[in-house]
């Protein structure tokens, strides 16, 4: 699942908000592009989304009690130990400046309503119960989007992985379910409401467009490739799809192996990636 986020997040962050001309022309899954945008930022490296993927499922295998110092905490560690681009300015910026979980929290105002907690909560969805992962991802939620809308949306990021790994139902039918969870009164319309257009930068909008592809079937590389085509905030989609697909056997494991080799491969790279993904499906 991590591996296969992770390819999402660094090919999608090739055309988040970028031109649909150049999303047209580009997006034919052949390999990274640099972002036209961000042309120092080498292609085929990942962003915040699996930045903060990382720091919860490193949570998750370590057996601890959740707490909220304790997450912030872990975002802070993850970004100084292997600073990243793809964080929105001024987190960018407090993330940099605080040296401490403690110290993110008293300087956090925490109330925005993006994708910052949604696209980082997929591996919570491995957790056994639709109770323990709706706990878990409105607990680290709450660090940096503690709104009903920023909570919600990664409560369906979450669940939408939880219902894969857990074999519960066909794909196709994943939002109707998380429909059934989750209340509809965050502004979203409901989570099997199909998506089309640009992805905006509210959580939901990332989230609802990634169940729509679910929705629509085929392998990894059509998820990818539809995610993208989709314009706008597409790497965070594409890392709520890809987590989520990657745990189906309904879906068919195709992305192509370029993919797989450009992958930025450092110290907290595709290997390493690798090696928490066995540990975190065992937990």
């Amino acid at each position: 699942m991590l591996v296969e986020l992770a390819i999402g997040d660094a090919y999608g962050g090739s055309f988040e908000h970028a031109y649909p001309s150049f999303v047209a022309e580009h997006n034919t899954l052949a390999g990274y592009v640099p972002h036209p945008g961000h042309l120092a930022v080498p292609a085929g490296r990942y962003t915040d989304d699996t930045q903060m993927t990382i720091a919860i499922a490193e949570l998750l295998v370590s057996g601890q009690r959740w707490t909220p110092s304790l997450l912030a905490e872990q975002f802070v560690r993850g970004y100084h130990r292997d600073p990243h681009d793809g964080y929105a300015p001024r987190f960018h910026q407090l993330l940099s400046e605080v040296r401490d979980g403690e110290e993110l929290l008293r300087r956090l105002q925490p109330q925005s309503d993006k994708s910052g907690a949604a696209m980082r909560a997929g591996p919570i969805g491995v957790l056994p119960t639709v109770d323990d992962v709706l706990y878990h991802a409105k607990l680290q939620a709450r660090i940096t989007h503690d709104t009903p809308a920023g909570i919600a949306a990664a409560q369906a990021a979450a669940l939408a992985v939880h219902y894969c790994h857990q074999r519960l139902g066909p794909v196709a039918e994943v939002a109707r379910w998380i429909d059934g969870i989750l209340p509809e009164d965050v502004g979203h319309g409901g989570w099997a409401r199909p998506w089309t257009g640009k992805i905006g930068p509210q959580g939901w909008m990332s989230v609802r467009a990634a169940l729509t592809v679910l929705a629509g079937g085929g392998g990894l590389a059509r998820m990818l490739h539809t995610c993208v085509a989709f314009t706008g905030d597409v790497d965070t989609a594409a890392t709520i799809a890809l987590a989520a697909a990657s745990r189906s056997p309904e879906v068919a494991q195709d992305l192509p192996p370029v993919l797989w080799r450009d992958l930025e491969n450092g110290e907290f790279g595709r290997d390493y990636l690798a090696k928490l993904d066995e540990r975190l499906l065992h937990i």
